[in-house]
């Protein structure tokens, strides 16, 4: 899950190609089997090692990361939480919901200390989960996503772009996550 896309923080995960005997196409295909619904969510549980490549880009500044990512995450009812740390420090907590007649995920964004919550949109395709959002300054739409591609059950690799017109992407963010303590 990585950085999101919340109003003051960028917490995500990201993306490639499928081939025959590509091991990610494979998993893809496992992936299918995987808990559908809401249940979905648990593949974001466990800690992570989080290796970011941030480029100088209209919308972002050239730089690495290394972090720890932890997701202490449950489910109750029709909701999925996650509390997320960072580094040992709790930045968000994230809950998800799923809305099976339209077949899409909502996700709420709640900073610590009473700061305001945010929301968005999860489209999940096979081992492909996109969050998408947009703002707007003036009469400019300008909009991002992030990208996670499972590669594995314990490996993402993601990117986070933005885009004038919703079809040509520009990467701000790439990077890799690999689960090191399980869900």
């Amino acid at each position: 899950m990585g950085y999101w896309p919340a109003p003051t923080i960028l917490i995500l995960a990201v993306a490639l190609s499928a081939g025959a005997l590509n091991p990610d196409a494979l998993y893809a295909a496992a992936a299918a089997d995987k808990p559908a619904g809401i249940d979905a969510i648990s593949a974001y549980e466990g800690t992570w090692d989080v290796n970011i490549e941030h480029l100088d880009t209209a919308h972002s500044k050239a730089s690495r990361e290394h972090t720890s990512l932890r997701n202490d995450c449950w489910k109750s009812g029709g909701y999925f939480a996650c509390n997320q740390y960072v580094d040992g420090e709790s930045k968000v907590l994230l809950v998800f919901v799923y809305n099976q007649g339209k077949n899409e995920y909502t996700s709420y964004q709640i900073p610590p200390g009473g700061g305001e919550p945010g929301s968005g949109k999860l489209l999940i395709d096979g081992n492909v989960w996109t969050f998408p959002w947009q703002t707007k300054e003036g009469e400019t739409t300008t909009y991002f996503h992030v990208v996670n591609v499972f590669t594995g059950p314990d490996r993402i690799e993601f990117r986070q772009e933005f885009s004038p017109d919703n079809v040509h992407w520009t990467v701000m963010a790439k990077g890799t996550e690999t689960r090191t303590r399980p869900k």
